[in-house]
């Protein structure tokens, strides 16, 4: 028996057969030898081997059953009948579709302010022509005729009456500088150049024109500002002379430039294998690359909106005058008009498809609406309302340069002179001709002006921006506005609105003292200096305004830098 026992115990240390052997050395060295101990008790159940967090019986069972589920037919199967439901990200394909719903409401509504915006540069355009010719002619009159009537003020002419005869005489006298530029000798030197250099000299005055527009300007305000000053303040610029010298200056190399654009589309136009054209209208699509994949916040689109207006209408004038020269070459046969047709049709339909692309790809990438051109048309029909009003701080042709960028003197120069020297005026027929064709020009502007000003009122309340017009002017330094003047009781919009667009502006007693008037504009742009930085808790508000106010304060457009924040 004890032969038995003895055997039994080291079957019993050895782990009972296969289990046994499978042990691992932590086990046989808790139970080494025989153990006598194997009597007491029922013998241990066996272990499993933990293999990477897995039982091994386990992982046999789930590789057997792996196996037998891996088959092609099921995947094909789980592939075809794969589903799912979209209404789970409700949010985001809903954004996905506003999204395609503005980029098709985009043409329309870009369209919408461009036509308007058109008809704004059309309105201070044809003023050059009609308005401010008998305007000027008043006030030389009132000149003239002013010791008949004796001195009742101060002034010898309104403010209003000296800009308007500063325009005038730079009008005149840049437009007989003109007839010392040859036009023919020009077309022939830029018809000799090659295609590449045409297209690089095209470019250059692009830039050049955008530039000249943006200081060009500044130059005229700092002219009709000295020659309005009160003669009370103490004298802080160069003298009257000096500015006007730059005006004159600025309006006669302007016109030139643009008068090397017109006779390079004209190159462009008359060439026989139409490459140059091509290549000036691909131009176009660089606008694209250079703007889309940029970050564009909504006062740098209306910035850019701006810009394309102007750019629009200043090429309609330069097709305008290409027609012109080209009629004249060929004796004004109407038969040569058909030839010219298709090719201002490209591009036209060039300009549009640009804007088009470039704003639905902006408005896209910047997650901006569609209903930001209303805002858009909004603000520049709040300039025309507000240049009638009686506060009203500078005409309105100037608050369209200064807006859009877009200077009607330069352009108003050259197309005189182009057409003085296409069209001969010979016999009383034809002078009675331009005096009809000159009253048809003051019926076609006073019927784009009554047609923009109701347009713009409607605008206007469509905004609810009625209590912005009857704001006095900025009057104090920049990002200083008066509390006084918000506190005091406005009489009703409705009545306002409608009386004095009108009205003419009332002059200031003399016992005020004039202050240096500030443009909404100059507020937005100018840097506050170390003092400014201390402002109270209503200028802190004014940093939380709503986009429409910003709209508002958005100047003209500007390539040099980046001055919109």
């Amino acid at each position: 028996m004890a032969g038995v026992g003895g055997a039994a115990a080291p079957a019993e240390g050895g782990g009972g057969g296969a289990d046994g052997r499978e042990r691992d050395g932590r086990g046989q060295a808790e139970q080494p030898g025989g153990g006598g101990g194997g009597t007491h008790g029922p013998p241990p159940a066996p272990q499993r081997t933990e293999t990477l967090g897995f039982y091994e019986s386990d992982r046999r069972r789930e590789r057997r059953c792996s196996r037998a589920e891996l088959s092609l037919l099921r995947f094909l199967s789980a592939e075809l009948t794969r589903g799912y439901f979209l209404e789970h990200n409700e949010a985001k394909y809903t954004e996905r579709r506003e999204r395609v719903y503005t980029c098709l409401r985009i043409p329309r509504e870009l369209e919408k302010l461009m036509l308007f915006g058109i008809f704004l540069c059309l309105d201070a355009f044809l003023y050059v022509f009609t308005l401010l010719p008998l305007r000027v002619f008043l006030a030389l009159f009132r000149l003239f005729t002013l010791p008949c009537y004796g001195l009742r003020d101060r002034r010898l002419l309104q403010p209003a009456q000296v800009c308007d005869i500063l325009k005038g005489v730079i009008l005149v006298m840049c437009y007989f500088m003109m007839h010392y530029v040859d036009y023919s000798m020009m077309y022939h030197l830029i018809r000799g150049q090659s295609v590449i250099k045409l297209y690089i000299i095209y470019n250059m005055l692009e830039v050049a024109d955008r530039l000249f527009s943006s200081f060009g300007q500044d130059i005229l305000d700092a002219l009709y500002w000295t020659a309005t000053e009160p003669k009370e303040r103490k004298r802080a610029h160069i003298g009257v002379i000096p500015h006007f010298l730059m005006a004159v200056l600025y309006v006669f190399l302007h016109a030139i430039l643009i008068m090397v654009q017109a006779t390079t589309l004209n190159v462009a136009f008359n060439s026989h294998n139409k490459s140059l054209l091509t290549i000036m209208m691909s131009n176009n699509f660089v606008e694209i690359k250079g703007s889309v994949f940029k970050k564009f916040e909504k006062n740098n689109l209306f910035q850019m909106s701006n810009s394309d207006i102007k750019e629009r209408f200043t090429n309609y004038v330069l097709l305008l005058i290409v027609c012109l020269r080209n009629m004249e070459q060929f004796s004004w046969n109407p038969d040569h008009l058909w030839v010219l047709f298709p090719d201002v049709c490209m591009v036209i339909a060039s300009e549009i498809a640009v804007d088009i692309v470039k704003h639905a790809f902006i408005t896209k990438f910047n997650d901006i609406t569609a209903d930001v051109y209303s805002e858009y048309r909004a603000s520049l029909a709040f300039d025309l309302v507000s240049s009638r009003q009686k506060n009203a701080y500078t005409d309105y042709s100037d608050s369209v340069a200064r807006r859009m960028g877009f200077i009607p003197l330069p352009l108003a120069v050259l197309l005189i002179r182009v057409v003085t020297s296409s069209i001969k005026v010979q016999g009383i027929l034809s002078y009675a001709c331009v005096v009809l064709f000159y009253f048809g020009l003051i019926s076609l502007k006073v019927l784009n002006s009554v047609v923009l000003l109701g347009k713009s009122c409607q605008y206007v309340r469509g905004a609810k921006m009625e209590e912005k017009l009857f704001d006095p002017p900025p009057s104090s330094t920049p990002g200083k506005p008066s509390s006084k003047s918000q506190s005091k009781r406005k009489p009703s919009q409705e009545e306002n609105l409608s009386a004095s667009v009108t009205s003419q502006p009332v002059h200031q007693k003399e016992n005020i003292k004039p202050l240096l008037v500030t443009s909404n504009s100059d507020q937005f742009l100018t840097t506050p200096d170390g003092d400014e930085k201390d402002i109270t808790q209503e200028n802190s508000e004014l940093k939380h305004r709503s986009s429409k106010k910003d709209l508002l304060e958005i100047d003209r457009f500007t390539i040099c830098g980046n001055r919109i924040d």
